[in-house]
């Protein structure tokens, strides 16, 4: 344990996507134009906002979720789920034209996924909205973010939450282009092994290749990096420091949402007062867990689940 002062039910915002993710399990998954036979089809409540913000609330922040869904059934269902996890949902609006946002998922008998987004009201939350929350932002010990909303949000409310001195923790997920005026604002960046590789020009192999793609990606101007590599673990570049985090070893079932899992975790071990690096094993060990049961926000742990070794 380190000699830091811990800091109980820290406040999380987290400023994303809500999705209901219909799954169906397969033996294996189909090559462009082929037409296979799945098992078992599950529609759960999903989307990489939501998962985090469900993830941190059950790891023990105090959580405000910022969204929009659509005025439907699957927007109502969601917004219920999030009351009953006692995330604020103050600033979760509705968009009145467009529908609320959809995931198809593919998951092989080894756990792997494909998934394919639907974005419907996600796309509409703008810097209008993140103005409505602007008080809980300057409140948040932390704000927690992805790329399943408009770029330009995304700008707007790390600039907002930089401006107040808050750390903006960035899963850069799905992968997109980012400036590197938008990224030293970026207190840090968790990307995967893909969105590295797209970040940072280098494909991750191994330890060494990690470092290197760590500081290409640091070059930009954040100064933590973390690259989650699965059931390897991950690789943690903190200020000068470059650590491989290896993974629990589990037997996987599902991977959907282990990353959300991942950086919801990390948030909230940060937010209390740890390094970067123990978040990390932190953010592993409920992540491993997650990874052994089935679909997203059914599979994330609470905090006396996870055991940090």
């Amino acid at each position: 344990m380190e000699n830091v002062l811990l800091k109980n039910n820290p406040k999380i915002i987290v400023i994303g996507s809500c999705n209901t993710d219909m799954v169906v399990k397969a033996n294996r998954l189909p090559v462009p134009g082929e037409t296979i036979l799945g098992g078992t089809f599950y529609m759960n409540p999903g989307g990489k906002g939501a998962n985090q913000a469900i993830t941190a609330a059950r790891l023990g922040a105090n959580v405000t979720f910022i969204s929009k869904v659509g005025y439907d059934l699957f927007g109502l269902q969601a917004m219920e789920i999030y009351k009953s996890e006692k995330i604020n949902t103050d600033y979760v609006f509705t968009d009145q034209t467009k529908p609320s946002g959809v995931a198809l998922i593919s998951v092989d008998s080894f756990g792997e996924n494909c998934i394919i987004v639907a974005s419907g009201a996600n796309q509409s939350l703008s810097p209008e909205d993140i103005d409505k929350a602007k008080d809980r932002i300057l409140e948040a010990d932390i704000v927690l973010m992805q790329l399943e909303i408009p770029m330009q949000t995304v700008e707007y409310a790390a600039s907002m939450a930089y401006d107040y001195g808050k750390k903006v923790i960035l899963n850069p997920a799905p992968v997109s282009a980012l400036s590197n005026h938008f990224l030293k604002k970026v207190y840090a960046v968790l990307p995967n092994r893909i969105e590295t590789e797209m970040l940072s020009g280098i494909k991750v192999v191994d330890e060494k290749s990690a470092y290197k793609a760590a500081k290409a990606i640091s070059s930009k101007g954040i100064e933590n990096v973390v690259i989650t590599l699965g059931k390897e673990g991950a690789f943690v570049k903190e200020r000068d420091s470059f650590v491989m985090t290896p993974a629990t070893e589990v037997e996987t079932i599902d991977t959907t949402g282990a990353g959300d899992v991942f950086c919801g975790a990390v948030s909230v071990y940060l937010s209390e007062g740890h390094s970067l690096i123990e978040s990390v094993r932190f953010a592993n060990a409920a992540a491993a867990i997650a990874v052994t049961r089935m679909g997203a926000q059914s599979a994330i742990p609470y905090r006396s689940e996870v055991r940090v070794e």
